[in-house]
Formats: C-alpha cells, structure tokens, sequence
C-alpha cells in the first residue's frame, strides 16, 4: 500500500483479497517486480553449465564436434558434481575429466559415446575400436586419440582454475 492511499481504498483491497483463491501466480503478481530483486532469473546451476559448455566449446579441438557434443551432455546430465562446484565450475569439469581417465574401461565407454554421436552427426556407421585391437585408420575417435584430447583439456583446465 502507498503512501498516498487513503484507508477506505486500503479496506476494499482487504475484501476484495479475503473473496479471491489464493494462487501461486496472485501472490507473485501481487509481489511485483521486487520479488527477484538482486537475483538472476538463471539459476546457479544453469549458469555453471552454460560456462562450462562455453568452456568447452573454446578449447576443444574437435572438427567432427562429437567429442564436444559427449563432453558437453556429460555436463548437463552431471547436476550433482555441477552442483558441488557452483563458485568454481571448472573443476566440476576437471573431475569428469578425471573419472574418464581413471579406467581403460571408463575411456573405452566415453569413446564408444563419442563414437555413436558420430555416427548420429555423421549418418553413417561408426568405427568401433576393440579393446587389444588397433584401431582403423579411418576412425577419428580412437582410445588413444582421445585419451590425449581429454589430457590437454585437463591441462588448460588446471591452468585456469
């Protein structure tokens, strides 16, 4: 209520609010424009994610994009690790970096993702690399190959966080 409202308009407001259902978007129209004051509409997370994908998209060599397209998904669907790093977000990305390279199978399995998103990009089938076997010399996606790429994003990661 303003200063400027004389009591009688202030009771009718009363009335006419104690008649109306209470809703969720009344209280918000009613809150006004003040209710977000200070805040972003984007949450924390959102913005975590938006940087990192940004993030990823800059520093990945990746002309095919399938790599970036995994790295960026594996961001997204990550929200707790996301969570965990709101202030820095940089190192939510080091430590999925860090869990692929852990394990040959954990790499083998991020290849074989980075490798089905091609084939999708692609429309073509993909080239799987086998455990033991050396990889044909058309694949692009490789165990070895982006085992380096995911190593030198992890450098220039470490570098800025």
């Amino acid at each position: 209520m303003g200063k400027d409202q004389d009591p009688s308009s202030d009771e009718i407001q009363r009335e006419i609010r104690k008649q109306q259902k209470f809703s969720m978007a009344g209280a918000i129209s009613r809150a006004g424009s003040g209710l977000m004051k200070g805040e972003s509409p984007v949450s924390q997370q959102e913005q975590a994610i938006t940087f990192l994908t940004q993030w990823i998209d800059q520093h990945t060599s990746d002309p095919s994009g399938a790599l970036k397209s995994i790295l960026r998904r594996q961001v997204r669907d990550n929200d707790l690790l996301v969570g965990r790093h709101l202030q820095k977000p940089g190192k939510a990305l080091v430590e999925m970096i860090r869990n692929i390279l852990a394990s040959d199978y954990a790499i083998q399995e991020f290849v074989r993702q980075v490798d089905v998103r091609w084939g999708e990009l692609h429309q073509e089938r993909p080239l799987f690399q086998r455990a033991g076997q050396t990889p044909d010399p058309a694949d692009e996606y490789t165990f070895e190959s982006v085992h380096q790429d995911l190593v030198l994003l992890l450098e220039k990661l470490q570098e800025e966080v």
